[in-house]
């Protein structure tokens, strides 16, 4: 089964997540995928849910989780991303059901991903792509994953991604240039509301040029 997904699938996954938060907030229960979920979306791989609330135009993350690695079918990894980023998301106070109006949800469908190997630490500038590649990077029990979107969003560039997701696994941020340090990139499928409860739109990430 190819990798890619229409927007009719994204929109399917978004108002599913939203469902699932809603059901969850309400009753404390979460949702069984829906009996007509699509066949696509009944195959593994990894799926990351980001919150945002939105106020004004101006969007602020609420809460961002998800599996890295294809362990469970996209449609039970995005109900379970869902709960998680509404309530689990440890830098934020759980989602409350009033605000759920004012949320809009993004739906990342994430590759498997790949190691990248380099005896030098300045060929990451021509291997990871800026607009088109997540990262994880690992060291011993250390951990951080930033999806694509992230470095266009604050206009990274290829050095300070990497020394961010160092930061975001808790490392010093020049640990990617050590020796030892595994790092991984990876691609998304990513499906958004325009506005909370509004159109879902397949979002192109392009490099930040400014």
């Amino acid at each position: 089964m190819s990798f890619d997904f229409t927007v009719l699938e994204g929109k399917f996954l978004i108002q599913t997540t939203r469902k699932a938060i809603e059901h969850f907030l309400r009753q404390g229960i979460k949702i069984n995928p829906p009996t007509d979920t699509p066949q696509k979306l009944q195959q593994k791989a990894g799926v990351f849910v980001t919150l945002n609330t939105f106020s004004e135009g101006i969007s602020h993350l609420k809460g961002c989780i998800g599996y890295a690695e294809p362990l469970y079918p996209i449609i039970e990894a995005t109900i379970d991303s869902a709960i998680s980023a509404a309530v689990k998301d440890p830098r934020f106070n759980p989602l409350r059901e009033e605000e759920l109006s004012d949320i809009t949800i993004e739906v990342s469908i994430l590759t498997p991903p790949q190691l990248i190997s380099s005896s030098d630490a300045s060929n990451y500038n021509k291997i990871i792509r800026v607009g088109q590649d997540g990262l994880i990077i690992e060291r011993g029990w250390k951990k951080g994953l930033l999806l694509p979107q992230v470095p266009i969003e604050w206009g990274w560039d290829v050095d300070e991604f990497l020394v961010q997701t160092c930061f975001k696994a808790g490392l010093s941020p020049d640990m990617w240039m050590v020796p030892g340090t595994s790092i991984f990139r990876f691609q998304a499928i990513v499906f958004q509301e325009k506005e909370p409860c509004g159109a879902v739109v397949r979002r192109y990430l392009t490099e930040n040029k400014g």
